[in-house]
């Protein structure tokens, strides 16, 4: 009797680890990394582009940089198209978007996007999408059928909800109907091979919650782990819980560019944001990022933005090398995901080294916790401090926010440490610092230093 209840009492716990055991894991365990299409071809990617670019991003692939995501665009017929009809949106019998075969050749004879995503998992590589969020207008017109189910497009359509920046679709019903049709998209999507989905106006302006829901329910249901990231930002912390709940990355900001800083013609108005912004920004979230859920800070407008980006004239990154170099230090001690904007064909040593730098993206991938230090000293007023630990390691990132050069010093412990005397090591150029009861440095103008300390 007593060898039953000690077995009675142990059922409990074994059947808990079983299933810990057989648990998935998340679909985005660390901060994902990869490269995005946008910031270099803006509507205009085609499949040759893409294959180029993943090209180059396999070998950056031992450094942690996976996903290939092609942006929007994908199902225009003319990406160059001044209205709605001049681009010409390609959809399927169902009301779904495809990608267009003159674009995308292998999507010929109605393989989509499978034969490309199967090319880019043959690279060690994963495969991402961008939609904008609801049904296309053309399938509504036309009351197409939702596949695997009893609606139309009719049944799906909020013809009062609109994109305000897109007018290619309708908004989707919270109702079985809309469900349906997200469900058939998903579906879709996952016999393509999808890792990554990009959703557009869904986060902010405006915040749509319905659809988020009904989206990440859908993936859900294909049994694929989809990491599901939502744009564009910045989406409001009251919605913390809700977007960590159901997505695995969020946009904080409006679109970051290549800026310090950008002028704007009405104080209300935030697009685009530059690296500056960012600082004031990333805080908020620190405590509702990790755990395979990650505050989004946007991508790294970095290197050759060109031959399209999808804003402003083809061009090098007008960020400085110290400003590039905040960038990812910032993004990388905050635990952003790290998604690359540069045309990666023309990828230039000075961009290589700041991506291949295998230190700085530990801490991004290992950090468990990260925060910005409060209260800082005297001499601190334009600058900003973050902490970040993870697998017994400290580290400290302090950036000159100052349009000119500065001199920091400050005891440890008044840069959220223990106190002194500690060792610190440059995690970018690897010089060390000797033991010592504080740091004393000097950061150029947008600068910034990341170090390990022990």
């Amino acid at each position: 009797m007593r060898r039953w209840l000690r077995i009675a009492t142990l059922a409990p716990t074994l059947l808990a680890a079983t299933a810990a055991l057989a648990a998935p894991p998340p679909p985005a365990a660390t901060p994902p990394m990869g490269w995005n299409s946008w910031d270099a071809y803006g509507f205009t990617i085609d499949e040759a582009d893409v294959k180029a670019n993943a090209s180059v991003l396999a070998t950056l692939k031992p450094y942690g940089w996976t996903y290939a995501v092609v942006d929007e665009g994908w199902y225009m017929a003319d990406p160059f198209g001044k209205t709605l009809a001049e681009r010409r949106y390609l959809l399927d019998a169902n009301g779904l978007l495809i990608p267009v075969p003159a674009r995308f050749p292998s999507a010929a004879g109605g393989q989509g996007f499978k034969p490309l995503a199967d090319w880019l998992h043959a690279q060690g590589l994963k495969f991402g999408l961008h939609i904008v969020r609801g049904i296309p207008k053309q399938a509504v017109d036309s009351d197409l059928p939702v596949a695997g189910s009893p609606f139309h497009a009719a049944d799906v359509a909020d013809k009062t909800d609109t994109c305000p920046w897109d007018d290619g679709n309708y908004g989707v019903r919270d109702t079985p109907a809309g469900q349906a049709y997200y469900d058939s998209m998903m579906a879709l999507f996952a016999a393509w091979g999808l890792d990554f989905l990009k959703v557009d106006c869904i986060a902010d302006h405006p915040y749509k919650a319905s659809e988020i829901r009904q989206i990440s329910t859908a993936i859900a249901k294909t049994g694929r782990p989809i990491v599901l990231s939502l744009s564009p930002g910045p989406t409001n912390l009251a919605h913390a819980d809700e977007v960590r709940r159901l997505s695995q990355m969020w946009r904080i900001s409006n679109d970051v560019w290549d800026g310090w800083t950008f002028p704007h013609a009405k104080p209300t108005d935030d697009f685009p944001y530059g690296i500056r912004d960012i600082f004031d920004r990333l805080p908020g979230w620190a405590p509702h990022t990790g755990g395979g859920h990650w505050a989004d800070a946007d991508m790294l407008p970095l290197g050759t933005l060109a031959p399209h980006p999808g804003w402003g004239e083809p061009r090098q990154s007008r960020l400085t090398p110290d400003e590039a170099r905040t960038q990812v230090t910032l993004w990388a001690i905050a635990r952003s995901p790290l998604i690359l904007g540069a045309n990666l064909t023309k990828l230039d040593e000075a961009t290589r080294a700041l991506i291949t730098n295998r230190d700085v993206i530990a801490v991004n991938q290992t950090a468990e916790e990260s925060h910005p230090v409060t209260d800082l000293p005297a001499g601190f007023a334009n600058a900003r401090v973050w902490l970040a630990t993870g697998s017994g390691r400290h580290y400290l990132a302090v950036f000159n926010l100052d349009d000119k050069p500065t001199a920091l010093t400050a005891p440890w412990t008044q840069l959220g440490l223990t106190a002194g005397p500690h060792a610190a090591h440059d995690l970018w150029d690897g010089h060390e610092l000797a033991p010592a009861p504080g740091l004393e440095v000097t950061l150029p103008a947008h600068g910034s230093v990341l170090y390990e300390v022990r």
